[in-house]
């Protein structure tokens, strides 16, 4: 089946016509290909961003660090995705999505062997910085390229079921690290993570460019082309013909001008606006009591109730465990009870579970392993979602922006996250006032997401921004 190609016509019914495509398409392996090997790059993102806390020790010691130039080398990576994630999204509105995620994991996987390699702090750092942008890059616009390919039914499964990968290469990460680097050392563990990067040659061969951006970008010959491709190999993994098209949903919207077609202005114009902010307040909010309480929790566990490190480390494994319960759990509802709902009972959940620690006053380790556990699973769970929620919010001409621009507000609550906590547990409210200061933002997240959500459950990308 063949798009017209016609130079007049419409732009808004040819982004219709290959949304309908999309539609009729039924769940193959086709798909899961694609989410497999989108995954494995993903996977292996998350893999590389957990490297630098299990290479600290060696570092520190090999390189006579001081706490000042430890903090740097552990933060540097986090400004760097900050950024990354920024110029990705602008990127890949403007050069193509599966570009960009190819350039990302081979920046990565070059950078990761030049770390193995370094000869010096200053070396280190700015290979952290390149890795950072790499690593930061790549994820919002992998997100955004996943949902592009997926029809509306059962697009929320879909989608964070392959979102997954990314949580699982943070625990794999660790584990490896914990394994590889006190028996051959740091560098052989940055030299192991560098072998992935080859992939980026299997994600250009492999998988094709999203045909949503080719027809928005004008290319729409490229655009039925690549449909053409992908209904052959679905109709091939399914062994039977495919459906009838539905006829394209009837579009009132003028195609985009060329002066709005990108830009950070366009996502604070029109509906974008709200849209922005109330995401925009979610990734901070979620991330921020995320990161607030895991990368405290050893600490707490050690200073506050003398437990050793092996037995803090093994109590936070547990809230981090449960918090891929949450993951999947909000994975098998999200289509049924809808995004603004998962967002609200997730969040206020976590709220709630906080600010009961809190009022226990968070006096023995069980009872800050009990309620931290079961709020991961709460903050988990919404926190995956944003990833497909952000996608479903904006046009294609900036929906690779608008996921970056999240990525960003991801990094300034993991940032401020663990100072804020910091500065709160040396006054004198203590434990029981970092976890009702965590109770209360996790409550700002819900009270938005109840009031001021907009829900996308069952309705194409064009339908909610046309």
């Amino acid at each position: 089946m063949s798009l017209d190609t016609s130079p007049d016509r419409d732009a808004g019914a040819t982004r219709a016509a290959i949304a309908a495509r999309f539609e009729r398409l039924p769940l193959s392996r086709w798909h899961v290909t694609v989410r497999v090997v989108i995954g494995v790059v993903t996977f292996f993102e998350a893999f590389d961003q957990l490297l630098i806390a299990y290479a600290m020790p060696q570092l520190r010691q090999e390189w006579s660090l001081s706490t000042a130039e430890s903090t740097l080398v552990l933060t540097i990576g986090s400004a760097g995705m900050l950024i990354g994630a920024l110029f990705s999204g602008r990127a890949a509105d403007r050069i193509g999505r599966v570009k960009v995620i190819a350039l990302c994991i081979g920046a990565s996987g070059v950078a990761s062997l030049a770390l193995a390699a370094s000869p010096a702090p200053g070396t280190f750092m700015l290979l952290r910085f390149v890795q950072g942008l790499a690593i930061g890059g790549e994820v919002p616009v992998a997100a955004t390229f996943i949902s592009e390919i997926t029809r509306s039914h059962g697009r929320g499964r879909f989608v964070l079921l392959y979102e997954l990968v990314f949580p699982a290469g943070l625990t794999v990460g660790a584990l490896c690290a914990a394994w590889v680097v006190p028996l051959l050392g740091w560098r052989w563990m940055y030299a192991l993570a560098a072998a992935p990067g080859a992939l980026c040659f299997l994600v250009r061969r492999t998988v094709p460019e999203s045909p949503r951006w080719l027809a928005d970008r004008g290319r729409t010959a490229e655009a039925a082309a690549t449909m053409d491709l992908i209904e052959a190999k679905v109709a091939a993994a399914t062994g039977r013909p495919l459906p009838p098209a539905p006829a394209p949903a009837a579009t009132t919207a003028p195609p985009p001008s060329p002066t709005a077609a990108s830009g950070l202005r366009a996502l604070f114009t029109g509906r974008c606006r709200r849209r922005t902010l109330v995401v925009g307040t979610l990734w901070f909010t979620g991330y921020f009591v995320n990161y607030g309480i895991t990368s405290w929790l050893p600490t707490i566990y050690g200073t506050r109730f003398g437990l050793s490190l092996p037995n803090a480390l093994l109590c936070s494994t547990v809230t981090s465990v449960a918090g891929l319960l949450g993951c999947l759990l909000a994975a098998l509802t999200v289509d049924r009870i809808g995004r603004r709902r998962v967002f609200a009972l997730f969040l206020g959940g976590a709220a709630a579970v906080l600010l009961v620690l809190a009022a226990l006053g968070a006096r023995t380790p069980l009872q800050v392993l009990v309620w931290t556990s079961l709020a991961a699973v709460c903050f988990f769970g919404s926190n995956i979602c944003l990833y497909l929620y952000t996608p479903e919010l904006y046009p294609t001409r900036i929906r690779a922006l608008g996921c970056s621009v999240g990525g960003a507000l991801n990094r300034v609550g993991v940032i401020l996250g663990p100072i804020v906590v910091g500065a709160v547990h040396a006054t004198a409210a203590g434990l029981p006032g970092v976890f009702a200061m965590l109770g209360g933002v996790a409550l700002l997240g819900a009270l938005v997401a109840a009031g001021f959500c907009e829900e996308t459950a069952g309705r194409t990308l064009e339908e909610v921004s046309p």
